[in-house]
């Protein structure tokens, strides 16, 4: 019986979590999209290049509610050094000469100072889900 009780508990607890993840991934969306329309040249790059990764943290929150801060931002850094490293095949450029969806998510010319901003996004998204969760588990458990 108690198992039961604590399985009903823990749903609405993931729907948080994940209305939360789609929250954060929209407001982040939104925020690369206003820094690239307000600003420009390499600032506007920089912050669009930590807010991918931001993004991919909500994401992976959203995918995986209960997963803990720093293994989140492991993998969203992961994920942004695998596509900006990509970037060294051509095939990314390929893609994005042939679709503007795979030219936003997968980019076109590989640029090592990327993969620093993609750690500062990494870093920024573990310390807001940490301080949102108390350095726990995103269920609180």
């Amino acid at each position: 019986m108690k198992s039961k009780q604590t399985a009903r508990a823990s749903v609405p607890g993931a729907v948080v979590i994940r209305a939360t993840a789609v929250a954060a991934a929209l407001v982040t969306v939104a925020a690369g999209l206003g820094v690239r329309s307000t600003a420009g040249g390499d600032g506007a790059k920089y912050a669009g290049d930590a807010l991918y990764t931001v993004l991919i943290h909500a994401l992976v929150v959203l995918l995986v509610p209960r997963v803990r801060p720093l293994p989140a931002a492991g993998v969203a850094l992961a994920v942004s050094w695998a596509v900006e490293l990509a970037q060294l095949t051509g095939v990314p450029a390929g893609l994005a000469r042939q679709s503007a969806v795979a030219r936003l998510v997968l980019g076109s010319t590989f640029n090592a100072p990327d993969l620093f901003w993609y750690a500062v996004g990494a870093a920024l998204a573990w310390a807001v889900h940490r301080l949102l969760t108390g350095g726990r588990s995103s269920a609180g458990h």
